[in-house]
């Protein structure tokens, strides 16, 4: 079935799990290596910040900025404010989520106080990128439903196959690490694509949302971004950068922004 025949909600379905997957074949560089040097981490992180910017405007702030143009507010609100409530819902998601930082010790956990373990801080720190990706595809297939114009199809797609992009080195981040700290490269494996198991949910969750409250379609594409934006800036970015690869990973950050953009313009 093509994917323009099937409803929005299987749209998004479909294209979450499609995300979901690269983060499990990145994962899976551990059943290939035991390790992957730091300086190539960091430049996947990298490159994953840039696709995530990238997205953040192309995908979701330009077509919330287009759809708010005949609207009853000015055509920046919508925008400005779900740009803004996207960064404080994932900036409180950050103080109240026990997680820690790739390479941090346990010392610097952030969130609630937990007795988890590191294992699992690691991975909860990565599911919480994870989400406001599952919500940007889900709101963006819900968008391409409505109709309106500054959404598509073809953009949604372009959006999915950009995030999907990003995850693989994402599921690499996650289970090489973890490699190093002794698991088992199935278990290595398993905690890294888990990670990725939200974006399904959540992009089904956006899509969702957006159908059955189509008025506040802009506010919603645009929550998605300051979420992008927000786990971009305070955590990948910064994990890139704290190794003494920072020119390495910017590069990866400018490739990841023009692969970004030359699917989104070239498909969308």
């Amino acid at each position: 079935m093509e994917l323009s025949g099937m409803s929005p909600i299987a749209q998004a379905l479909l294209a979450g799990l499609f995300t979901w997957g690269l983060t499990a074949l990145g994962a899976g560089v551990v059943f290939l290596a035991r390790d992957v040097s730091r300086r190539t981490l960091d430049v996947m992180l990298g490159f994953a910040a840039g696709v995530m910017i990238a997205a953040s405007y192309w995908s979701l702030l330009a077509p919330a900025i287009a759809l708010s143009a005949n609207g009853p507010m000015p055509g920046w609100f919508p925008a400005a404010a779900g740009f803004l409530g996207g960064g404080l819902f994932l900036r409180l998601i950050d103080r109240v989520l026990p997680h820690l930082h790739l390479n941090a010790p346990m010392a610097d956990a952030e969130g609630m106080p937990t007795s988890w373990r590191r294992t699992t801080l690691l991975v909860l720190a990565i599911t919480m990128h994870n989400i406001p990706e599952g919500l940007a595809v889900g709101v963006a297939f819900g968008a391409a439903a409505s109709g309106l114009d500054g959404a598509s199809i073809a953009g949604a797609i372009a959006l999915a196959m950009g995030i999907g992009i990003q995850n693989f080195p994402e599921g690499a981040a996650v289970s090489v690490p973890l490699r190093r700290e002794g698991l088992s490269p199935l278990k290595s494996f398993w905690y890294g694509q888990f990670s990725g198991v939200v974006e399904p949910v959540a992009a089904v969750l956006g899509a969702a949302f957006v159908m059955m409250a189509e008025p506040a379609l802009p506010y919603a594409l645009a929550f998605a971004a300051g979420a992008m934006i927000f786990v971009s800036a305070e955590e990948v970015i910064p994990e890139s950068q704290a190794n003494g690869y920072s020119d390495q990973a910017t590069m990866g950050l400018m490739a990841g922004f023009t692969v970004m953009m030359i699917l989104d313009v070239g498909l969308g």
